[in-house]
């Protein structure tokens, strides 16, 4: 048997990356083949689970499972009982952000070592050992314990050979086109501490850039694929602006018809307002901000690092510069009263918002998963239950059952109104219609529903959680 013959082979499992073309099995994927170490990958939001079939998971020794967010782990759940069924004798690694603040849990139930942090390496070196039969470092074990990696690696250019096409990923919707989707990020972690972030408890306020022009040629190989616009999927963007624009601009000279999105901070965009027209020119169509609530109270609560005040000069700045803003919203928290919730059905309204805010932001509830550092807020301790391992957080009751209500009813609105692809405006008005309800009084007048408007460009995956 040859040498290549005897590694094991590795299979990466993406659940769930917002609808694009998983960086998460891209990535290392990248890695794993410049280490020599075979690897599949197959991506379970687009491809059916009984794809991973006895002979696909039999062939590997290691079973590698990509949770970056809390869609992603309820799925890999599943995923991890369906390897362990198939070839029990298979080492499952879960990694990701939800890995990390969950690893207590999953050790407990079925994996075998979890990765943090920048994970690539771990998982190259994971790989080697088993194959080697050396023990297991550099992960975490219910027998030793691993911090997550916070250092700079040596990033490859994405492997995204053998991933599904761009086609079966979010599209770009822009004046009634539909375009390719490219995601890349120039950095990863971030440098700030919003205590409802996943971010912060595995990368402690650190953030680490991607080299220039390895994102460069990800993003010329995306296009290569018919990829016509390219989501930056950075937690923030503007955490390094200089890095940032440096890429938008070589990125902009090689393909200046291709347009691109980012998230950013409220803060980040008031601090570098000045890159706003620039990246204008450069192609950008809108930007996602985590505005979150309208509230001061609830802003404070969460640490967001800025005002009501702040966000309505944000918006005016990025509408200035010819952007789109996207807020996101966390619409439900112990501290939102019926009041906050329609304070924010108004804003959207009366600031021509209606199309720029999917409808689902509308029933987004916040989410306490474990070691998140809202768990240090004595505030929050009154509405919280105990920690429900099954389903990855700590449940919470609103001190006003009329607003756990609201949101068990708005849930259902926006899903049967999604699953129907209902117009956003008619849903918008079927949620004001709700709120106000709720709140004993009468509903809004109706929202002009034209056959025709301009609608902001957007992605047509609609979730954020």
């Amino acid at each position: 048997m040859t040498q290549a013959e005897s590694k094991p082979e590795v299979l990466l499992v993406s659940c769930y990356e917002l609808g694009h073309q998983p960086l998460g099995l891209a990535s290392p994927m990248a890695f794993l083949a410049r280490a020599g170490i075979p690897v599949s990958a197959i991506d379970i939001s687009v491809e059916p689970l009984e794809r991973l079939d006895k002979e696909l998971v039999q062939r590997a020794c290691l079973a590698a499972i990509s949770v970056p967010m809390h869609t992603a782990l309820r799925l890999g759940s599943r995923v991890a009982q369906r390897v362990r069924d198939l070839n029990p004798g298979c080492h499952i690694c879960f990694y990701g952000l939800y890995a990390t603040l969950n690893a207590d849990y999953l050790l407990e139930n079925g994996a075998d070592s979890i990765a943090g942090g920048e994970y690539e390496q771990s998982l190259v070196e994971l790989a080697q050992a088993l194959n080697d039969r050396l023990p297991v470092r550099g992960v975490r074990q219910l027998a030793s314990f691993a911090t997550p990696v916070l250092k700079r690696l040596a990033f490859p250019v994405p492997l995204r050979k053998g991933l599904p096409p761009l086609e079966r990923y979010a599209h770009l919707e822009q004046n009634g086109h539909l375009g390719l989707v490219g995601s890349v990020v120039a950095s990863r972690g971030c440098l700030h501490f919003c205590r409802h972030c996943p971010i912060p408890p595995v990368y402690q306020g650190r953030f680490f850039v991607v080299p220039k022009e390895v994102v460069l040629q990800d993003i010329r190989q995306l296009v290569a694929a018919g990829a016509t616009h390219i989501t930056f999927a950075d937690p923030d963007f503007l955490n390094g602006p200089g890095h940032s624009l440096a890429i938008a601009r070589a990125f902009h000279q090689d393909f200046p018809n291709v347009t691109f999105d980012f998230t950013a901070k409220v803060e980040h965009l008031l601090q570098h307002q000045s890159l706003l027209p620039e990246l204008e020119r450069l192609g950008c169509l809108f930007i996602v901000s985590a505005l979150e609530s309208l509230s001061n109270l609830v802003l404070r609560e969460l640490d967001k690092g800025h005002t009501r005040e702040d966000a309505i000069e944000a918006l005016g700045l990025v509408r200035g510069a010819g952007i789109a803003l996207r807020p996101t919203w966390v619409s439900f928290t112990p501290w939102t009263t019926l009041r906050d919730y329609l304070d924010v059905l108004e804003w959207v309204e009366e600031e021509d918002l209606v199309d720029h805010v999917d409808p689902v932001q509308f029933t987004v509830r916040l989410l306490v998963p474990p070691g998140s550092t809202l768990l240090e807020r004595a505030s929050i301790q009154p509405f919280l239950e105990p920690l429900a391992p099954e389903a990855f957080t700590y449940p919470w009751r609103h001190p006003d059952p009329t607003m756990d209500a609201l949101h068990t009813e708005m849930s259902q609105l926006v899903e049967g109104a999604t699953s129907s692809n209902e117009d956003p405006l008619v849903t918008f008005t079927r949620i004001c219609d709700l709120a106000w309800s709720t709140g004993g009084e009468a509903p809004r007048p109706r929202l002009p529903s034209p056959a025709q408007r301009a609608r902001a460009p957007r992605l047509t995956e609609a979730w954020f959680c």
